[in-house]
């Protein structure tokens, strides 16, 4: 029994319990009335801008669990088991853990202020985080081969999901943005011990620009 909680605890079990916990709420709010249901999904905490106002906070992080039909469903549990798999083995489970929060919460702030109208919900804000967070790993150690190689394959990746997010209406393109930059200096903040010490200027000057991009879009947002 302590053979497999050891073995459970070394593999990627922040991945598979953010994914698993999704799943869960996806098929509740299925059962309340549908996942494409407004209401439904306002009652189960999307981003819905007139609340946030009111004092609902918890809103700019509670989307990233929730999901607007069962093909935004799988396309995002694939995609984040696959980059989180990656990002959670080099940072470590609790700074990946970390990345992914912070990203959630700057896509949705970027939501909140530029996208007032829209009800949004989606992992997508923290998974372009954890691509964010990977283009810091290119920044910081492209002299290792396998963090340059995948460093341009996520940037790839990166460029055709904005591309393609910019021809689809409804695609919450801001909210992508936001988590990209914020997990970009993410990476910084929280470091990555498994490859090396991070410049200490960097990390600092990651910490201060995070704050002054919650606030702005935070205070940018309570004026529409």
């Amino acid at each position: 029994m302590q053979q497999r909680i050891r073995r459970w605890l070394a593999g990627p079990y922040i991945t598979v319990s953010l994914i698993v916990i999704m799943v869960i709420i996806y098929g509740l709010m299925s059962v309340m009335g549908g996942s494409q249901n407004a209401q439904v999904l306002i009652e189960f905490g999307a981003k819905y801008d007139p609340l946030i106002l009111a004092g609902q906070w918890w809103r700019l992080i509670t989307p990233v669990f929730l999901h607007m039909g069962f093909e935004h469903l799988l396309l995002n549990m694939v995609t984040l088991y696959f980059i989180g798999i990656q990002i959670e083995g080099i940072f470590g489970h609790w700074r990946y853990l970390v990345i992914f929060v912070l990203s959630g919460i700057g896509g949705n702030l970027a939501s909140f202020a530029f996208n007032p109208n829209a009800i949004s919900a989606g992992a997508s804000t923290a998974i372009f985080g954890l691509f964010g967070a990977f283009l810091m790993l290119g920044e910081s150690f492209w002299e290792n081969p396998y963090i340059r190689q995948m460093t341009r394959t996520f940037l790839l990746f990166i460029v055709l999901n904005l591309v393609f997010g910019f021809l689809t209406p409804g695609t919450d393109l801001v909210g992508h943005i936001g988590g990209l930059v914020v997990g970009f200096l993410a990476g910084y903040i929280v470091g990555v011990p498994k490859l090396g010490p991070v410049n200490r200027v960097k990390r600092v000057l990651g910490v201060i620009v995070t704050i002054l991009i919650i606030i702005g879009l935070y205070y940018y947002g309570n004026t529409l």
